[in-house]
């Protein structure tokens, strides 16, 4: 059997960072993470690191910021997996001239972990912001680096628990606001079914220098399918609001930018479709559920259950 790669994650304490963390080392891959002195005293990240440790990662003191320190911690693995949060996203041009200069990685997953964004038809802001990964993926092709780009479209801790609702944390019982005519498919995957698939591709010539693309069959569903889901798990009829497009665009224009970065992405996915409007494409994509049949992924019908 083939020894597993050694895997650099940066940012593993952090949304999908912490599930693809665990789920290297689960896996068996010798695993470091790099972490800043900072980090090791926040009370709640060092529980984390502390169960990371538990599992058999290691930490490895540096910083995206530190070029020596990233070029160090990059010599000692095979594989760098980039997990930053969209503000550190441009950063990660530090991550490509660190692996450059270590010479030695054999795949580069930068932070994506949502949509496809070669294929992504967008509004301001979500347009910049998916123009950003777009550069760091064609900085990361031009640097000559054997790369994953990985594309999951939605978490669905982050849409599910409360049937995508903006103003409340909980399932609606008696109303729901759907965006656009809601017929659009969208596809929302749990967190740690993302990071076990994502796992798996680091040592899998068939993703080498492609998109994986998440489309599971269950979890490929558009808004009004997941309510007609939601409502029949309650045994109950919601009352509906559909918001049109021309609404959707000016509350977009006049909200504030972390709210309108949050409508404008969820126009994109919710209103044009674009996790799910185009083909994949053998020359720059694979499907994950196709390549890895034995990731049980949960459906969405399977994830709403617990919120009955």
């Amino acid at each position: 059997m083939a020894e597993k790669s050694k895997i650099l994650i940066i940012g593993g304490t952090g949304y999908i960072g912490k599930f693809v963390t665990e789920a290297s080392a689960k896996e068996g891959h010798p695993t470091f993470i790099l972490t800043r002195e900072s980090t090791i005293k926040h009370p709640e990240k060092s529980k984390l690191l502390d169960n990371f440790k538990s599992l058999g990662a290691k930490l490895v003191i540096g910083d995206l910021h530190d070029h020596e320190s990233l070029v160090k911690a990059i010599k000692e693995v095979d594989v760098v997996i980039s997990t930053v949060g969209g503000e550190s996203v441009a950063d990660q041009v530090k991550i490509i001239a660190a692996i450059k200069e270590a010479g030695n990685v054999k795949r580069f997953l930068p932070s994506e972990f949502g949509t496809d964004v070669d294929h992504v038809t967008a509004v301001e802001p979500a347009k910049s912001i998916f123009k950003g990964k777009a550069d760091i993926r064609r900085a990361v092709e031009a640097a000559g680096i054997p790369h994953t780009f990985v594309a999951c479209n939605g978490f669905a801790g982050y849409f599910l628990p409360n049937i995508g609702q903006m103003d409340t944390y909980t399932a609606p019982r008696e109303k729901v606001t759907i965006l656009g005519d809601g017929s659009a498919k969208a596809v929302f995957v749990k967190e740690d079914d993302i990071a076990l698939a994502t796992i798996k591709a680091v040592d899998d010539p068939r993703t080498l220098n492609k998109i994986l693309i998440f489309r599971p069959p269950g979890n490929t569903l558009s808004f009004n399918e997941i309510v007609s889901i939601w409502e029949s798990k309650i045994g109950k009829t919601l009352e509906k609001t559909f918001v049109p497009e021309e609404q959707i665009l000016k509350n977009i224009q006049e909200a504030p930018f972390g709210l309108s970065i949050m409508l404008s992405i969820s126009h994109s996915v919710l209103v044009n479709g674009s996790a799910t409007d185009f083909e994949i494409e053998p020359s720059f994509g694979v499907e994950a559920s196709e390549l890895y049949p034995d990731v049980k992924f949960t459906s969405i019908d399977d994830y709403l259950t617990p919120f009955v």
